[in-house]
């Protein structure tokens, strides 16, 4: 094992995408993650199907289960049984970190809430993660992602125009709050390193997705402008988007007055032409920034015209799909893609860390990144292995007492 979390053990009792997602970031810094999940079926996303690796039968793998659980064990627990709460207990007697994503209350009627937890240790930094918050007046509420994109005003900025509202092609809510979950897992391990004591955690999809309005939240909590889905657009910049041209299409952005002056001289427009000359004038005629542009690419083939905006030092790109970022040399060059060789699976190919580190030194940086990733984990694999360890003695880690929660009931997000 390797990466800055080196020795932090991590309890994941988190399903589906959220709560996973963050375990997941901590593995690939170096973290111990264990998951726990229930006998017989495990984390509900093992189910989420198609595509399976296997069409049938015990070993069949859901490829949206592996997208969340790179670099883990797995333990099954039934916690109805007092030994399998034992062993719980003396995993978070152990533990750095603990995730859960139930439903708000669920631990503390289970007899393993906040206070028990900071009780059997209290260096424990405790991820809660809901749907709408653990308080409040809907914070009972189950978060799902796309209610929750829904909710938090995402789905309304995003679509063709006002009366089409679209969500985000990926679980978005899920993962962003995954993201901002192990970013305050951080921050409190590394005021324990200050105070030795944890703390809660908490977020919720509703608090990820509000927290990545951006200039949209702005746009209404300062300038009382309540913006609407307007397609492949930016809403504040022009030209900005997704431009037809012969037998596709590319995108550019001109971010500045200089960007658009570029562009300007390229295709021979003029700069200053009325209504064109700064960013406010061309976002109030984007129609017709669109239609000048459109009719200049029209006879332009998409690669061509790539190459003209680069020579001409403007930003563009084409929209590729998946198949074709997984073979582009750019995204192998930054790791986005590994190699695991999975017990039932066999190879497989895994989207990659997002995260690279590297040791400055006087002869040059070394990459540091973890590179020792470990797949998915079979239902229950560690098991056996994870008992015995906990059998052993831990160096001041009290012996186990008491018991611990139920994490069958009660899936938050």
């Amino acid at each position: 094992m390797s990466g800055p979390l080196d020795g932090v053990l991590v309890v994941d009792l988190t399903r589906a995408l959220a709560g996973p997602h963050a375990g997941m970031m901590l593995g690939d810094l170096g973290a111990r993650v264990i998951k726990v999940e229930s006998p017989g079926s495990g984390d509900d996303s093992r189910g989420w199907g198609p595509p399976f690796v296997q069409p049938e039968g015990a070993g069949r793998e859901s490829t949206y289960f592996f997208s969340a659980n790179r670099n883990k064990e797995s333990i099954t627990l039934d916690l109805k049984d007092d030994a399998d709460k034992a062993v719980l207990t003396e995993l978070v007697r152990r533990a750095d970190v603990l995730l859960e994503n139930f439903r708000p209350g669920t631990l503390a009627r289970l007899g393993f809430g906040t206070d028990v937890l900071a009780e059997l240790n209290p260096r424990l930094v405790q991820l809660s993660i809901s749907g709408f918050g653990h308080d409040g007046p809907e914070g009972q509420r189950a978060g799902y992602d796309q209610i929750a994109q829904g909710e938090a005003g995402l789905m309304s900025l995003t679509g063709s125009g006002p009366e089409d509202p679209q969500k985000v092609g990926v679980p978005i809510g899920d993962l962003l709050a995954g993201m901002y979950g192990a970013y305050g897992v951080l921050a409190a391990l590394l005021e324990r390193e200050r105070t030795g004591q944890g703390q809660v955690v908490r977020t919720s999809l509703l608090a990820a997705v509000v927290g990545v309005h951006a200039f949209q939240g702005t746009a209404y909590t300062v300038a009382g402008k309540v913006n609407r889905g307007q397609g492949n657009h930016h809403p504040s910049i022009a030209p900005y988007g997704l431009f037809r041209c012969a037998g596709g299409s590319v995108q550019l952005s001109c971010g500045s007055e200089g960007l658009w002056r570029r562009l300007c001289t390229e295709f021979g427009f003029d700069a200053d032409a009325p209504g064109l000359a700064t960013n406010g004038e061309r976002v109030g005629n984007r129609e017709r920034v669109i239609e000048l542009l459109e009719g200049a690419f029209a006879e332009i083939p998409a690669e061509e015209l790539l190459a003209r905006l680069a020579a001409a030092g403007v930003p563009a790109g084409k929209v590729r799909t998946l198949d074709e970022v997984y073979a582009w040399e750019q995204t192998l060059s930054q790791g986005l893609a590994i190699s695991v060789d999975h017990p039932t699976a066999g190879p497989l190919t895994l989207p990659g860390p997002p995260l690279r580190f590297f040791a400055p030194g006087t002869e040059g940086e070394t990459e540091t990144t973890r590179r020792d990733h470990t797949p998915p984990p079979v239902l229950g694999a560690d098991g056996e292995a994870i008992r015995a360890w906990l059998s052993g003695p831990a160096e001041g880690v009290p012996q186990p007492a008491g018991e611990g929660a139920d994490v069958e009931d009660g899936h938050a997000t």
